[in-house]
């Protein structure tokens, strides 16, 4: 029996949430079990909503490492936003956020937003395209889905899908996107899982029961056709409408792309909806030149982005809590890749690795997760920012602490075991999770000696028991060599990682046992 359908005979109403995923505007299904066996309202239903940052957003200046400044602005002398200007994060002073995002401060010091450092996965692909693609599916850099991650989970929520819905329990689509094309982030196994809403007009039309008005000709004989055709295939259109109409007064929003897109799924969330997973996306963060002004670095196209993400963050929070449905939704943030760490002679900076996560809601684990990115004294123009944590981690913590999912259900959906992280609170499942509390945050828990060393070194590690991995990488994020990839039991171990046939340069080893991970600076010389 899955958790989640144990959970609906055993926990209070209270605690039970659904899954929830999406891309552009995108909503999943609600478990149609929950309302009939526990008479609990309509929006008490968990909903994930995912913010696509398109382009590979420069994660560095938007977390900007305040422990690691003068490696930082010796990095990005162009660029770098000046250490006075950065945004202090309450009770955390060794990053800091864009000037521009006060927004996002303000939910960061409220305890709604969890930061997560240097996210990404071995061996990155650096073409938006192929990129986006591994995002969207989960796959590894080297192999080719043909189901996006959150179409795997809702085929295993939902396996008769499309069979016998709507239905009575479940009336509305299980995941919305906006956007032209359903994401291939919701494909499942035989069908796509979502329905896609082409712009916040066509929402509006929807709703209103417009349209614009067609030709008197044979061609708009055959537009006439096609749109009836349309609508007795679209089974959710009333639903939406529905929802929708339950809310005539919303807050004051920004008339950004990206606000107006979240002023629908706010309508929709509180209009009791029960789609589970929502996609918006916003463009422009292929910031290879002018990413900042020459005069004022705090300005320019990537503060302007920065700006927009932020309020509209805070525009949709602000109207989900004045619409008492904030309690119901987690927000996530991601993009095809990082930036490089050295910026270039343009004023921007080219296609890179890993870059940092935004998490929010009510429910989200506040604070930042993981360590400020490790930046080389000697820095070259093709470095780029180590991974610290696996994007599917992200994806397999959240379905499982977010959506209340058996760790061994997330591991089928992901493909693989993945390190689950705290990124959610435990009240939002009702029950105590895996998060560790005595997480040995500053304690060494990979070293390597000698280093610098000249061909071999030895990598010492302690482990808590388990599974434990120790990978090494180049500064571009190729993975030279998994060095560990077993179960151990809790110790300290030793193990022999031999360079000799690499060049001189940095490397980096990353340790991973449980919630904790590592990276440890190897140099190798001459």
């Amino acid at each position: 029996m899955k958790r989640r359908d144990f959970l609906k005979y055993t926990a209070p109403a209270s605690l039970l949430p659904s899954f929830i995923n999406g891309f552009s505007i995108q909503a999943f299904a609600a478990s149609p079990m929950l309302s009939a066996l526990q008479n609990v309202a309509d929006d008490n239903d968990h909903v994930l909503v995912m913010i696509q940052l398109t382009g590979g957003n420069d994660g560095l200046n938007m977390v900007i490492p305040l422990d690691k400044y003068g490696q930082y602005q010796n990095a990005r002398t162009n660029i770098a936003i000046p250490e006075g200007s950065v945004l202090r994060l309450q009770n955390y002073n060794k990053a800091g956020l864009h000037p521009s995002m006060t927004g996002v401060q303000e939910l960061y010091d409220n305890g709604k937003v969890c930061l997560l450092q240097s996210v990404g996965y071995p061996s990155p692909n650096f073409s938006h395209f192929r990129a986006t693609d591994i995002w969207l599916t989960g796959s590894d850099a080297n192999e080719v889905l043909s189901t996006g991650w959150g179409g795997r989970y809702l085929n295993y929520e939902y396996p008769n899908y499309p069979a016998g819905y709507p239905n009575a329990e479940m009336p509305d689509p299980l995941a919305i996107q906006i956007g032209s094309i359903v994401s291939p982030a919701f494909q499942g196994p035989a069908n796509t899982m979502a329905m896609a809403v082409t712009s916040a007009t066509d929402f509006y039309n929807l709703i209103n029961g417009i349209e614009d008005p067609v030709p008197n000709t044979k061609a708009g004989n055959e537009l006439k056709y096609i749109r009836l055709i349309a609508k007795q295939s679209n089974k959710f259109a009333d639903s939406i409408k529905l929802a929708a109409g339950k809310v005539t007064n919303q807050g004051e929003y920004p008339q950004y792309h990206l606000a107006q897109q979240l002023k629908i799924v706010a309508r929709l969330v509180a209009g009791g909806l029960k789609t589970r997973l929502y996609m918006v996306s916003m463009g422009g963060f292929d910031t290879h030149a002018s990413q900042t002004n020459s005069g004022d670095t705090t300005t320019g196209l990537h503060a302007n982005l920065m700006e927009q993400l932020s309020s509209s963050i805070k525009a949709f929070m602000d109207d989900l809590t004045a619409l008492r449905a904030s309690k119901r939704v987690m927000g996530m943030t991601f993009s095809e890749f990082g930036r490089r760490i050295m910026s270039n002679g343009s004023m921007g900076t080219d296609h890179g690795a890993a870059a940092p996560m935004i998490v929010f809601g009510d429910y989200a684990e506040s604070g930042v997760l993981g360590n400020t990115p490790e930046i080389p004294d000697a820095i070259s123009a093709s470095a780029n920012i180590p991974m610290q944590y696996d994007f599917r981690s992200v994806y397999g913590s959240i379905i499982e602490q977010w959506f209340c999912v058996n760790y061994g259900d997330v591991q089928s959906v992901l493909l693989k075991d993945y390190q689950s992280l705290p990124i959610v609170r435990p009240q939002a499942c009702g029950l105590v999770t895996g998060v560790d509390p005595n997480n040995p945050i500053g304690d060494t828990l990979i070293s390597n000696y000698p280093n610098p060393f000249t061909t071999k070194t030895k990598v010492t590690y302690t482990t808590k028991g388990g599974y434990t991995l120790i990978q090494v990488f180049d500064t571009t994020g190729r993975l030279i060599k998994n060095l560990v990839d077993s179960h151990q039991a809790a110790g300290d171990y030793t193990v022999d990682f031999d360079g000799e046939r690499l060049p001189n340069g940095v490397y980096y080893a990353r340790f991973q046992n449980g919630m904790h991970q590592q990276v440890r600076t190897m140099l190798k010389v001459r």
